[in-house]
């Protein structure tokens, strides 16, 4: 299993998701998913990248930088 960091590209936002997959495929499979559960309606995608990939061991995770 692998935790991956990926960007999306929307039509008035970019947005962070990270998840837990087997395989790139899989990482990106999930995603339309975890996209309709977080936003009220779906959002378009535009883009969506891999950003960061590690294997999912004790203590694994990324920081997610804000910009105000």
């Amino acid at each position: 299993m692998f935790l991956y960091k990926l960007e999306i590209v929307l039509k008035d936002q970019t947005v962070y998701l990270v998840v837990l997959a087997e395989s790139d495929e899989k990482a990106f499979q999930s995603l339309e998913g975890q996209l309709a559960r977080h936003f009220i309606r779906t959002p378009e995608v535009l883009e969506a990248a891999i950003v960061e990939k590690k294997r999912a061991d004790k203590g694994a995770g990324y920081v997610i930088e804000t910009k105000a």
